[in-house]
């Protein structure tokens, strides 16, 4: 007869806790011995790798916190222009422009939809809905990010001139602050912090700050970000991390006020010489400071050899480029940013507006727009540049179509997951569990954030109070309904 090893003397098993807050273990109440009777491990037996195990879950936790800034929410685009040219009130007429070019190539919902791609039968309402909600948005809040560009927007001119530039920007954006004009996210974008232009670079960002900073009575707006573009080297990054730091101290400024974004712009950024990606070091010599990192379309395709006319955001480069961010930068609350589409909807002939050219051309530049901002969207990508005022109503149009013509789906999805609380549900043909949970609260989530949709249409349409909604977490949801049902 084959012989049959002794059952262990069952012991009574008391698992263990980790409070991520105190980082102290506790013990549990004693679970039922006759149940656990047949196990075999005792807590002792694997302490040395439990500590381990404990250390590494934390770092984990700590590398990858989710979403980044409390009460800051992620803008829908950047706008850029030029240093020169800011003004106190440059948002307001950014939009006011945005509308004039509606009501001259677009004046109703028909031929805006014509010209995006939206028309046909079954788009006649969602149409109308949006573009009465783009005319909204452009004269409500029309920009959301704003960036005064001392980098390609600007060029390379004499140090007195770009000097006085930079002081001007200042006092316009502490204008703006005063008068509340400014777009809830502003910053400037320097020069690369390579050799041949790291002091410009650094002398703009001084002078700036110490003017904005003097001018607001030792403050700052709490929108402000900075744009690094063209980051290479883990140094560069350090070494932009560690002049904020001096001003921070120079300027009697909170530590850790001042936030940055790195522009991904050149293929060194995505592998570095020792075929690795960079972007989780740069992350960490930015130690907290890393708002965002945005891609550049032009540069970037530039720099990988890719003639003028294959210079596009949906180019197989690009795409490698922007999931390889994605990937890298996943849970970091790290922003990630789409590039531009760079064929602008203005008319090729100005001084003739009723001419048919201008009306074609630009129509299929705003469809291009539209086509790019879809393809960012559907690909997770939330936010991206627009580079001239008539770029706004497709990009708006595009966010909210994107949000509208899914949100019916989605919140019979969500509402039927919900009411059966951890449990796989089936909708239609698609099969939820608990991994979509939190990709549908997301949805009405990002839906109401950009505007799409209203707090009583995503409370309506998702079946949520409005603590469950903002509170973003959908294993919190399923406690609280779990708890409340007990």
């Amino acid at each position: 007869m084959s012989q049959v090893a002794a059952s262990p003397v069952p012991w009574q098993f008391v698992p263990e806790r980790i409070d991520v807050a105190s980082g102290a273990d506790s013990a549990l109440h004693a679970m039922d011995m006759t149940t656990l009777s047949a196990l075999s491990l005792s807590t002792e037996a694997l302490s040395e790798h439990t500590a381990a195990l404990r250390a590494a879950n934390l770092a984990f936790s700590k590398r990858y916190p989710g979403d980044s800034a409390e009460g800051m929410r992620q803008p829908v685009h950047t706008v850029y222009g030029g240093g020169h040219l800011f003004r106190a009130d440059t948002a307001r007429k950014l939009g006011d422009v945005a509308l004039r070019a509606l009501d001259h190539y677009a004046a109703d919902a028909a031929t805006f939809a014509r010209a995006i791609g939206l028309d046909g039968p079954p788009n006649a309402a969602l149409a109308d809905r949006v573009y009465g909600r783009v005319r909204d948005k452009l004269a409500r809040d029309p920009v959301e990010d704003f960036r005064i560009d001392f980098e390609d927007g600007y060029g390379a001119r004499p140090d007195a001139e770009e000097d006085g530039h930079v002081v001007a920007a200042a006092r316009e954006v502490a204008r703006g602050f005063d008068e509340q004009t400014l777009p809830a996210n502003i910053g400037i974008r320097v020069k690369p912090l390579n050799e041949e232009w790291r002091q410009r670079s650094m002398r703009t960002l001084d002078l700036f700050l110490t003017t904005l900073v003097g001018a607001l009575r030792g403050q700052v707006p709490r929108g402000l970000v900075l744009t690094v573009p063209k980051v290479t080297l883990v140094e560069q990054v350090r070494y932009f991390e560690a002049a904020l730091g001096a001003l921070e101290q120079r300027l009697g400024l909170a530590p850790s006020s001042l936030r940055f974004e790195i522009m991904v712009e050149m293929p060194q950024a995505i592998v570095d010489a020792a075929g690795r990606c960079p972007l989780p070091a740069f992350v960490d010599a930015g130690r907290g400071r890393i708002s965002g990192a945005h891609f550049g379309t032009y540069d970037y395709t530039a720099a990988c050899g890719i003639t003028a006319a294959y210079q596009h955001m949906q180019h197989a480069a690009c795409q490698y480029a922007l999931r390889t961010m994605q990937a890298a930068l996943a849970g970091t609350g790290v922003w990630l940013s789409d590039g531009s589409t760079t064929v602008l909807p203005v008319a090729p002939y100005p001084n003739e507006p009723t001419r048919a050219d201008n009306v074609v051309a630009v129509h299929r530049a705003w469809r291009m727009h539209y086509a790019d901002v879809r393809h960012s969207l559907a690909n997770g990508f939330y936010q991206g540049w627009d580079l001239h005022p008539a770029q706004l109503p497709t990009r708006y149009a595009a966010l909210f179509t994107f949000f509208l013509e899914g949100i019916e789906a989605a919140g019979e999805r969500l509402r039927n997951f919900v009411a059966k609380a951890a449990q796989a549900t089936l909708v239609g043909a698609v099969f939820d569990d608990a991994a979509t949970g939190q990709g549908l609260l997301n949805y009405f989530l990002r839906a109401l954030e950009t505007g799409a949709i209203s707090a009583d249409e995503a409370l309506g349409r998702s079946g949520l109070t409005r603590e469950e909604l903002h509170g973003k977490s959908f294993v919190k949801i399923l406690n609280h309904r779990k708890g409340r049902s007990s």
